[in-house]
């Protein structure tokens, strides 16, 4: 059992039968009261984020969350297909509601975890850094590099990305997947 004042940022816990992860945490202790702790938590399920304060009477108990290799494979009517790593003829199927804004990441045979709780799919994780080909580039502007500025581009799964101006269509670039920026080139297109 966690008690209220456990509950730091990256603690994953059970409340209302449903696991929660902690994203921020800040103990209170006013005059003449007794202390609490103010917590924004992000429902692993669904992934709403709730404001919550928990008093000094309250414990948790702590959710287990096991993790497992899959592989995506493709995707049909907002149905996105997968196989376990291990056992590629086990196949399951995620929606677009369960998977929500890292669609745009996913690419055929890339390998992600996924979450599961009570033996029951929650949630992807995908890698924090990802390669992707650049498939559309606009084209520089001789001496707008001078300033350094950016431009968006479009990678191999459709998505766009904002990406300094001397990336090129061809290139192959990582790209942070937790806060959908542009981290650094990795291969020169032709």
């Amino acid at each position: 059992m966690l008690n209220y004042n456990e509950l730091r940022p990256g603690v994953v816990f059970i409340l209302d039968n449903a696991p929660f992860e902690v994203l921020e945490y800040h103990f209170l202790r006013m005059q003449q009261r007794k202390p609490v702790v103010q917590t924004k938590i992000r429902n692993l399920i669904n992934g709403k984020v709730l404001d919550r304060t928990f008093h000094q009477n309250e414990s948790f108990e702590e959710a287990e969350i096991k993790k497992e290799k899959v592989k995506y494979i493709y995707n049909h009517r907002n149905n996105f297909i997968f196989c376990y790593k291990n056992n590629p003829a086990k196949r399951f199927e995620l929606t677009s509601e369960q998977i929500g804004g890292k669609a745009k990441y996913l690419k055929p045979n890339s390998l992600v975890e996924v979450a599961l709780f009570n033996n029951e799919i929650i949630n992807i994780i995908l890698p924090i850094k990802m390669d992707f080909e650049v498939i559309e580039a606009p084209p520089n502007i001789k001496g707008s590099t001078a300033s350094g500025g950016n431009k968006v581009i479009t990678i191999e799964t459709n998505a766009k990305i904002n990406a300094p101006l001397f990336i090129e269509q061809g290139d192959i670039i990582r790209i942070n997947t937790q806060t959908d920026q542009y981290s650094e080139r990795v291969e020169k297109g032709n």
